[in-house]
């Protein structure tokens, strides 16, 4: 089941969520009633998120138009290069914390643990699985201790380039893995990440390029019995990001948490397809993204799909974007979906919402007396950062609050009230 509405950005006050769309009349559908799409009669075929077709050969998908439904916000002039093929898929310099409890290795590309999250969706995925040349393996053990390795990517240059990583973490293993991404780059990639039985991780992919960065990541995980995995997208700095992170809850027990933050100034391009497949009994899964948007050009795109499979009993999930839109010429599409294929579930929802700042929370502040400019720059800082701080690592954390007060002392001049006809948004929500 999908849930598709629109919604504009409201002239002040907090973010709302839409109403659900009832269904027309003689459509009625069968278990969660209070979701709805309608249009279960028509004849119009509806591909699905989990119907997607599957291949690391680039051949098997057709060349991108922008028609396709997962292709059709992003600016394709500047993607060109990364979905035509013929990448440098070789390895890459790369700076790692040096851990016990943790491996960071090379590995050959027919390494076996390659595939065992997933399989590319799309011809950029495609392209960069095709090119691999080598893969970069982070292994963290199963000891006593709570594990943390960073891993800093900064000398990738102007090349079109593919890579290839695979997290694993061990049965009953527990840990923090983040990737920090840096300079220049035109990258492709797809990273797995496995969580053993047991395993407690956390991952992070921070996108801190240059001003001219291009990079698509393709991220699967796979997740075991009652295991918990923390995901984490954090996307300032770079042109064009695209990052697009799926979780396989397959095991019973199996639980994720996956959340993003993201701040797009003028310009700048910011996309994350997120997906969760709920495809065994008890799981659970709660997505959460935020983003803020300010400058002319300024266009993210966030497009939540939870699938609950026919193994799904017991399954409890929910989703939800919020957007902060801080001047005029911004534009946020927002898109949450909804498959259930069982009716024998704890709960599941959606909510999608876009809006200004709370007049409420400005007039508080400055009552208080603190200034306007300054009034608006806590409050979008407070908006961010409640899904930074889920991080769980508090020097990440303080360098990510650092770069969003920086992202809003370059945007100070602008920071003004909007008017009513601000943002263009497409959103999509309601609670089932």
């Amino acid at each position: 089941m999908s849930s598709s509405t629109t919604n504009q950005a409201s002239a002040a006050g907090t973010p709302r969520i839409d109403q659900p769309v009832e269904p027309a009349a003689g459509t009625e559908q069968h278990g969660a009633r209070a979701h709805s799409d309608g249009g279960w009669d028509t004849k119009v075929p509806v591909q699905t998120r989990s119907q997607r077709p599957q291949s690391g050969d680039i051949e098997a998908f057709p060349t991108v138009t922008g028609r396709e439904v997962n292709w059709k916000f992003a600016p394709l002039d500047k993607l060109a290069p990364l979905l035509a093929g013929g990448l440098d898929g070789s390895a890459y310099p790369f700076l790692a914390t040096q851990t016990d409890g943790a491996d960071v290795e090379w590995g050959r590309s027919d390494d076996p643990r390659v595939g065992t999250a997933g399989l590319p969706e799309d011809r950029a995925a495609a392209a960069a699985w095709t090119a691999r040349d080598a893969v970069l393996a982070v292994t963290v053990k199963a000891t006593d201790a709570f594990e943390s390795i960073t891993i800093t990517r900064s000398a990738f240059g102007p090349q079109a380039r593919a890579a290839h990583t695979v997290v694993t973490a061990e049965p009953n293993a527990q840990g923090i893995v983040v990737i920090d991404n840096r300079g220049s780059a035109l990258l492709s990639e797809n990273v797995e990440v496995v969580v053993g039985d047991n395993a407690r991780l956390t991952f992070v992919s921070l996108q801190d390029w240059d001003d001219d960065a291009v990079h698509v990541s393709t991220q699967f995980a796979e997740v075991g019995r009652d295991a918990f995995l923390k995901h984490v997208v954090v996307s300032l700095g770079g042109d064009v990001i695209r990052v697009n992170p799926s979780t396989h809850l397959g095991q019973q027990g199996a639980d994720t948490e996956m959340y993003g933050v993201y701040f797009a100034d003028a310009g700048q391009y910011i996309e994350q397809q997120v997906y969760v497949n709920h495809d065994a009994a008890n799981t659970r899964g709660r997505v959460n993204y935020k983003g803020a948007l300010q400058g002319q050009g300024a266009h993210t795109v966030w497009i939540g799909d939870v699938l609950i499979g026919r193994a799904g009993d017991g399954t409890d999930s929910y989703e939800q974007n919020r957007n902060l839109v801080l001047t005029d010429g911004t534009r946020a599409d927002s898109i949450p979906n909804l498959e259930i294929e069982t009716g024998n579930i704890e709960g599941a929802g959606h909510a999608s919402a876009t809006g200004r700042f709370d007049d409420e929370q400005l007039f508080y502040l400055q009552a208080r007396g603190i200034p306007e400019e300054e009034a608006r720059r806590l409050v979008v800082l407070g908006f961010l950062v409640e899904v930074i701080q889920k991080i769980g690592a508090p020097e990440l954390e303080e360098r990510l609050i650092a770069a969003v007060e920086q992202e809003l002392a370059e945007g100070r001049t602008v920071l003004v009230a909007p008017s009513t006809d601000t943002a263009e948004t497409v959103a999509a929500g309601a609670d089932a």
